[in-house]
């Protein structure tokens, strides 16, 4: 009996190193991009990838913050022009901490929806839209605003419509529900 029972044991223990070998070889075999020291696995969504870029730990908090976690979990697809921590940096002292307060979570809710396009377009379909609409294109937000899109030598910039810009810096970081793409700027809604 003690000889069966420890046959059992060894054959659980060796399906789950089985398992967990399967596992890392699949997340091995994904075609990733590193965004902030961590690979981005195209078989997780949105927010399972941002939490592990330590360039976006302020733009995770303010997901978090306009609740907007089970949103960019859902099927999608989007399309996420994300800003890195120094983006946030950029924006006049305090405007980040004021957003993040309770009683602003319907502005951080617009600023960061204005971030976010429904569809997944990678560069190449920016680009596409881009000469499509002779230099220049018009994308609707989830917000309900306009961002264009144009490029600058080989790079894809993105205007507000306040008429701040932001450059693509990491192009096509792909995700099981879109797309993101690395900005170095916030973009601001009117």
């Amino acid at each position: 009996m003690k000889k069966l029972l420890m046959i059992a044991v060894a054959a659980v223990i060796t399906n789950c190193s089985l398992a967990q070998t399967m596992n890392n070889k699949a997340m091995g075999m994904e075609k990733t991009v590193t965004v902030g020291g961590a690979p981005m696995y195209p078989s997780k969504n949105i927010v399972e990838n941002a939490v592990n870029s330590k360039d976006h730990t302020t733009l995770v908090a303010a997901v978090k913050a306009a609740d907007l976690v089970e949103t960019l979990q859902s099927e999608g697809p989007f399309t996420v022009f994300a800003p890195v921590n120094k983006a946030f940096d950029k924006l006049p002292a305090g405007t980040v901490e004021n957003l993040l307060k309770p009683e602003n979570k319907m502005a951080l809710t617009g600023v960061l929806t204005y971030h976010v396009v429904a569809g997944k377009f990678n560069a190449k379909d920016l680009i596409a839209k881009i000469k499509t609409g002779n230099g220049k294109a018009e994308l609707k937000t989830v917000a309900g605003g306009t961002l264009w899109i144009m490029m600058k030598g080989k790079k894809i910039v993105i205007k507000d419509e306040n008429g701040g810009m932001a450059f693509v810096t990491i192009k096509d970081v792909n995700q099981s529900n879109g797309v993101i793409h690395v900005i170095d700027h916030v973009l601001l809604p009117k």
